[in-house]
């Protein structure tokens, strides 16, 4: 794949999240059945769905969600991507679903979690447990975060997947803990084959570490540097990667690192400020912690992140100062107290 300059519209940028690599085409040849994708809705899930119809336009492609933002469900429907409107912590909304050989999980709750914790242990740990019951013969691949590892050192490369999830931080750190040993128990139960994905940071132009930075840079906002490291990938690797995992899932699922090498938050806000020609407003000191992960084996797997973190910045950098859409949701990558 060619990588654009910028990106000229809204449509641009989801066609070039949403374009498979002859890599992803090839594995989604060797796997069996459909690909059922729960959770639809949310930030990735369009561009995800839509890549994987495109990498495989003989199989049947269903989006299961809500359907809450309008014009969704239509545009979705014009790429070819069977919709079914459900609510997965109803058994009997998941009972009437079809059933499909491969599944990618998506559903979860985070933010809005502090002062409706219930809520989020529901949508994080009673509905993967429904899921898993549900879709026991199938393959599942699963979203979690690099929020159920500890703090690591910022000296190293971070966690690997071996690092166990324990004593994370908040209440939504711990109900993701909760969410894959749900998946792990019915997996050792049923043998159902699979892989937990702990993502940090897809990057779009609508959101993300990158859109955060920029943001605040743009508003001339104090940029808060204890948090000071993060990792970040493109997101339209992050949703290749993911669809290539149903061709390498293991029984009982395990866990998988996904992410680029971990980025400085201070060079970012100086390389964005460069870009748009505005000294970003730096607060404080970097700790010598932060969530962190190490995704070697990703790289293993799928080859290392193929866009650059200074293409990211350029693409940020240009959306940005041509006041591009926003989803208005942020990250709150700077937290350290795991509330969301």
């Amino acid at each position: 794949m060619t990588l654009p300059a910028r990106f000229t519209d809204l449509q641009h940028l989801e066609d070039v999240m949403s374009e498979p690599s002859p890599a992803l085409i090839d594995d989604l040849a060797r796997i069996d059945g459909d690909i059922m994708v729960l959770g639809v809705g949310g930030k990735m899930g369009p561009t995800l769905a839509r890549m994987a119809k495109r990498a495989a336009p003989g199989k049947r492609v269903i989006g299961v969600a809500r359907f809450s933002q309008a014009g969704l469900r239509e545009a979705l429907v014009a790429h070819g991507i069977e919709c079914i409107e459900a609510d997965l912590l109803s058994r009997d909304a998941l009972a009437s679903l079809p059933d499909a050989a491969n599944i990618i999980y998506m559903a979860g709750r985070k933010f809005g979690s502090t002062g409706s914790e219930w809520l989020t242990w529901a949508m994080n740990a009673h509905v993967p447990a429904l899921v898993a019951e549900r879709f026991a013969r199938s393959c599942i691949v699963a979203f979690s975060t690099a929020c159920v590892y500890p703090f690591v050192s910022t000296a190293g490369d971070g966690a690997k997947e071996y690092v166990p999830p324990t004593a994370p931080s908040g209440e939504y750190a711990n109900s993701c803990v909760a969410r894959e040993r749900m998946f792990e128990h019915f997996s050792h139960a049923s043998g159902t084959p699979g892989r937990l994905i702990r993502l940090s940071y897809a990057i779009d132009m609508r959101y993300g570490v990158l859109h955060d930075v920029a943001q605040k840079v743009l508003n001339r906002q104090p940029i808060d540097l204890a948090m000071g490291h993060a990792n970040i990938i493109w997101q339209g690797e992050a949703n290749d990667w993911t669809l290539r995992c149903l061709a390498h899932c293991t029984a009982p699922t395990s866990a998988l690192n996904m992410s680029g090498p971990k980025v400085s938050i201070r060079a970012v806000a100086k390389a964005l400020g460069e870009r748009l020609g505005i000294a970003p407003v730096l607060q404080g000191e970097e700790a010598p912690t932060a969530w962190l992960i190490d995704s070697s084996e990703a790289y293993r797997l799928f080859g290392p992140p193929a866009v650059s973190l200074a293409t990211m910045l350029d693409w940020t950098a240009d959306w940005m100062r041509r006041g591009g859409e926003s989803l208005g949701k942020p990250t709150h990558y700077e937290a350290r107290d795991g509330k969301y």
